[in-house]
């Protein structure tokens, strides 16, 4: 759980992030920090990036709904499109271990 102080301080640098305002090289540093030691810290910074790829969504889209469900990639350059051979889609999944088992080897 964040003290009062890490939450908001997180949160200014998060919206500072998310509307692609200027933010400093130690603020970042702090937030990334943070976000690898606390989930809802690493929740935030998603959501920011995310807004910051793609800006404010509709709401009732399904972007949107993915974006309340904190679900996706926010970088963009990552993501798959189109259809995939099998080979090529499993290769990228071994790059998602962090999906499916948490840094002690446990899964979620």
């Amino acid at each position: 759980m964040l003290s009062t102080e890490l939450r908001k301080r997180c949160e200014y640098i998060c919206n500072r992030i998310a509307n692609n305002a200027e933010v400093q090289l130690e603020d970042i540093i702090f937030v990334q920090k943070l976000a690898k030691a606390n989930h809802s810290a690493d929740a935030m910074l998603r959501r920011a990036r995310r807004e910051a790829n793609r800006g404010e969504q509709p709401q009732g889209g399904l972007d949107a709904f993915l974006d309340d469900m904190d679900i996706g990639e926010p970088d963009t350059s990552d993501h798959l499109v189109g259809p995939q051979d099998p080979d090529s889609l499993a290769n990228w999944f071994t790059t998602k271990r962090k999906w499916f088992v948490d840094e002690e080897g446990f899964r979620d």
